[in-house]
């Protein structure tokens, strides 16, 4: 039986279904419904009662997974007291937001509890730094995760979720998208990548007709066009300092509007890593610190 078993046992209790699951750990709901064939094979009885609507967990595999997290956080609790020394060098590969947003003090908290850890960070966009991370020129990344949940190969760890906000110049005037396309032309994100498709596709779908006359590939550069009263643009929401140097008016989309999820990723087996751990932690704490 394997560890990683348990943990998808987990998951489906704590999101409250085997396809909820499958999509956060990154996997198919075949593979996550095989490994729960597993465990009941390895403990001898059901773990769901499965019905034609809905699996409901029975008591055994909520007594399976209480005692796995009590020993997981027994396990965090010995690591955690034995301060152990983390050194050498990491690479780290991130999004062009998050290295003008958040990478500034991840590393400073990374530096705060591992002084003697050597951190070359590079940028780029998600499809590219994703192919990095699997050739192993990378150790760990920060990107936007497919709207599919990604590669089980990888390990998805999610930092927080971006909406898509609709940005006019600061002195226009409408709050809809329909309202500004009289008045201002549609700036386009670069649509090779992820964040530039689903604004697209937010705008085809309420807009057909609408068309604009420049793509560019840089979020800010976005902002700067907007800001200066060139046009309008669907954009993930920002919470840095951008929206103070460049004002725009920042209007919310619908509910069925997109919103993109920024992970921390790396691959399966360096989940335990603990360079790669240390990453991971200072972007949980930096992405946390920022929400507060």
């Amino acid at each position: 039986m394997k560890l990683e078993f348990l943990e998808t046992l987990d998951a489906i209790l704590r999101r409250g279904s085997f396809a909820a699951a499958a999509e956060e750990i990154g996997l198919t709901p075949a593979a996550v419904s095989l490994q729960v064939k597993r465990l009941e094979e390895h403990f001898g009885q059901p773990l769901f009662v499965r019905s034609a609507r809905v699996a409901q967990p029975t008591p055994m595999a909520r007594e399976l997974a209480q005692t796995m997290r009590d020993a997981l956080l027994a396990m965090e609790a010995l690591r955690v007291k034995s301060t152990p020394l983390v050194e050498g060098r990491v690479v780290l590969g991130t999004i062009r937001t998050v290295q003008t947003s958040i990478l500034p003090a991840a590393l400073l908290e990374v530096h705060r509890r591992y002084p003697k850890l050597f951190v070359r960070a590079v940028q780029g966009d998600s499809g590219a730094l994703m192919q990095h991370l699997k050739t192993g020129v990378l150790d760990a990344a920060v990107v936007v995760r497919p709207a599919s949940g990604g590669a089980s190969r990888f390990h998805w760890v999610s930092l927080t979720q971006e909406p898509f906000v609709l940005i006019a110049p600061p002195d226009s005037h409408g709050n809809s998208l329909a309202e500004l396309l009289r008045t201002y032309e549609w700036i386009q994100f670069d649509t090779t990548l992820v964040s530039g498709r689903m604004a697209g596709h937010y705008l085809h779908r309420l807009a057909p007709r609408a068309r604009g006359s420049v793509e560019v590939d840089s979020i800010d550069t976005v902002h700067a066009l907007v800001s200066a009263g060139r046009g309008i643009s669907v954009v993930p929401k920002r919470t840095h300092l951008i929206s103070k140097v460049l004002p725009v008016r920042e209007i919310a989309l619908n509910e069925d509007a997109h919103e993109r999820e920024i992970a921390f990723v790396c691959r399966a087996m360096d989940r335990d890593n603990r360079r790669v751990l240390a990453l991971q932690e200072a972007f949980d704490f930096a992405y946390r610190q920022a929400d507060s």
